[in-house]
C-alpha cells in the first residue's frame, strides 16, 4: 500500500464508519438510541471502531517499515558489492561478497554461485553458508547440469518449494547437507548468460517469494558486472603488455640492433683490412669495434637495471626511484641528486606510476649516452592534481627544432611522450645547444578505484 492510498484510508474510513452508525441510529433502530441503553451501545460501537481502525493503520506502517527496512538493507548490501566490484580486482573474493551478501539479505541457509572462467572450462563453484570442510566432504563442484543446466545453459529462473520434486533433479552426493527450497536467477550480460546465482532453504518459510527472487536478480546483475569488470581488466593488461612488447622491440631496434650492424660492418671491414695487410687501418677499425661493443654493453646494463627496479615498495614511488639513481650514478659516474618536497605528492595510478620510473630512466640513458653531464637533478612536485617530474642536466644540450629524423633523441623523445599520453599525462622538452636539457613529465592525481584497479597490472608487469 502507498503512502497516498493510507492517507485517503484514514480520511475516508472513520468517515465511512461514522456515517454508518448514523445511518443505524437513524433509520435501523432509532428508538434503540434515544435511551441510555443505546447510547452505550453507540459509545461501544466508536471505542471498537477506533481500536480495529488503529490495529488496521498500524498494522499496516508496520508492513511499509518492514518493506522499507529490507529495500534499505538491500541497498546497503548492493551499495557494498558494488564498491567491491570498483575497489578489489580478485573476481573470486568480489563474487564471494555478492552471494553473502545475497544470502543474508534474502534469508538462506545456503548459497552458491558458478561462472564460467573460459571456454570449455568446468564452472567455478563460489559458495555460502559450508564450511571449507563440508565442501570438500561432499566432492567434486557440480559439473553444471541438471537444475544449475536449467539456469546457466537456458537462462530460466526457477523457484522452487521442493527441489527433489523437478524433472530434472539428479539428487545429491554424498554428505551433502538436505536442500528443499530453491531459488536461482542467471547471471546475464549484454553477451549471454556468464552463470548463475541460488539460494537453498529459506529460513523461517518453506519457500521463496517473488520478493526474494526480485532481489537475488538485482545481486546478479551485481556479479555480472564483476564479471565484466575483470574481463575487460584482462583485456587492459594484454593490450599494455602488447603496447610495451612493442615499445621494447622498438628500442631494440633503434638502439641494440643498430649497434650491432655497426659492429658487424666494422669487423667485415677490419677483416678486409687484414686481408691485404693494411694493419695499422685495421687496428683504427677494430678499435671503433670495440668502443661500440661497450656502448652497447653500457646500454644492456642499464636496460637490466631499469626492468628489474621494482614498485613493490612499502614508500612507494619514491622509495624505488631513489635506489634505481643510486645504481645508476655508481653505472654512469654521473653525479645525481633527488629533490622530493616534504610534503605529500599526489597519487597516481600504478600503471603510471610504471610509465613515470621508464620515463625518467629513458631520460638518464640520453644523458649518460648523449649530454656529456657531469650533474643531473630529478625533481618531484605536486602541482594541481597532478605529479610533475623533472630531469634536468647540464650537458651540452640541442636545438629541438632541428632534429633530423634519425637523429637523437627524436626517437626516445617520441617514446616518453607516448608514455606520457598514454597514461593521460603530457611530456615537454627545454634545451639549447650549451644550456643542458630539461625533461618535464606530468601526470594527472588518480582516485582511489584507480589506484586499485592499477595495483594487480604493476605488480605483474613491472
Amino acid at each position: 500500500m502507498t503512502l497516498r492510498r493510507l492517507k485517503w484510508l484514514t480520511i475516508l474510513a472513520p468517515l465511512l464508519f461514522l456515517a454508518a452508525l448514523e445511518l443505524l441510529r437513524v433509520f435501523v433502530q432509532p428508538a434503540l438510541f434515544r435511551a441510555w441503553p443505546g447510547y452505550l451501545l453507540l459509545a461501544g460501537l466508536v471505542v471498537l471502531g477506533t481500536l480495529f481502525f488503529s490495529e488496521a493503520i498500524f498494522s499496516v506502517i508496520e508492513r511499509l517499515q518492514r518493506q522499507l527496512r529490507r529495500q534499505n538493507e538491500e541497498l546497503l548490501a548492493l551499495h557494498g558489492a558494488g564498491l567491491a566490484v570498483v575497489g578489489e580486482l580478485d573476481l573470486d573474493a568480489v563474487l564471494q561478497r555478492v552471494v553473502d551478501r545475497a544470502r543474508d539479505l534474502v534469508g538462506a541457509r545456503y548459497g552458491a554461485l558458478t561462472y564460467m572462467r573460459g571456454e570449455g572450462d568446468r564452472p567455478a563453484l563460489i559458495t555460502s553458508g559450508i564450511t571449507l570442510a563440508e565442501r570438500h566432504a561432499i566432492g567434486p563442484d557440480p559439473a553444471g547440469h541438471g537444475l544449475l543446466g536449467l539456469v546457466l545453459q537456458e537462462g530460466q529462473r526457477l523457484r522452487l518449494a521442493d527441489l527433489t520434486q523437478h524433472p530434472l533433479s539428479v539428487g545429491f552426493p554424498p554428505h551433502h547437507p538436505p536442500m528443499k527450497s530453491l531459488l536461482a536467477v542467471p547471471i546475464r550480460s549484454s553477451g549471454g548468460v556468464l552463470g548463475d546465482l541460488y539460494l537453498t532453504e529459506k529460513v523461517g518459510a518453506p519457500e521463496f517469494d517473488q520478493e526474494d527472487e526480485d532481489a537475488l536478480a538485482r545481486f546478479g546483475t551485481v556479479a555480472a558486472m564483476a564479471i565484466e569488470n575483470a574481463v575487460l581488466h584482462h583485456q587492459v593488461q594484454v593490450l599494455a603488455v602488447t603496447q610495451e612488447r612493442e615499445r621494447i622491440a622498438r628500442e631494440m631496434h633503434d638502439s641494440l640492433a643498430q649497434v650491432l650492424g655497426y659492429v658487424n660492418t666494422k669487423a667485415q671491414a677490419a677483416q678486409a683490412l687484414l686481408d691485404r695487410g693494411e694493419e695499422v687501418r685495421a687496428s683504427a677499425q677494430i678499435g671503433q669495434l670495440a668502443e661500440a661493443a661497450r656502448a652497447a654493453y653500457a646500454d644492456v646494463r642499464e636496460d637490466i637495471l631499469a626492468l628489474r627496479t621494482s614498485l613493490d615498495d612499502p614508500e612507494g614511488f619514491v622509495g624505488p626511484l631513489r635506489q634505481y639513481l643510486e645504481h645508476w650514478q655508481d653505472q654512469s659516474g654521473v653525479r645525481i641528486t633527488l629533490d622530493v618536497p616534504d610534503v605529500p605528492l599526489p597519487p597516481i595510478d600504478s600503471i603510471a606510476e610504471v610509465q613515470l620510473l621508464r620515463i625518467i630512466q629513458e631520460s638518464l640513458a640520453n644523458v649518460r649516452k648523449h649530454a656529456r653531464a657531469d650533474r643531473v637533478v630529478v625533481r618531484l612536485r605536486p602541482a594541481d592534481a597532478a605529479l610533475v617530474a623533472v630531469v634536468r642536466d647540464n650537458g651540452a644540450g640541442f636545438d629541438p627544432a632541428r632534429l633530423g629524423h634519425s637523429d637523437f633523441p627524436r626517437f626516445g623523445l617520441s617514446t616518453m611522450r607516448e608514455r606520457a599520453e598514454g597514461v593521460g599525462g603530457s611530456l615537454t622538452v627545454a634545451s639549447a645547444p650549451g644550456v643542458g636539457t630539461t625533461v618535464s613529465v606530468r601526470i594527472p592525481a588518480a582516485t582511489a578505484g584507480a589506484i586499485n584497479r592499477g595495483a594487480s597490472f604493476a605488480r605483474t608487469h613491472r
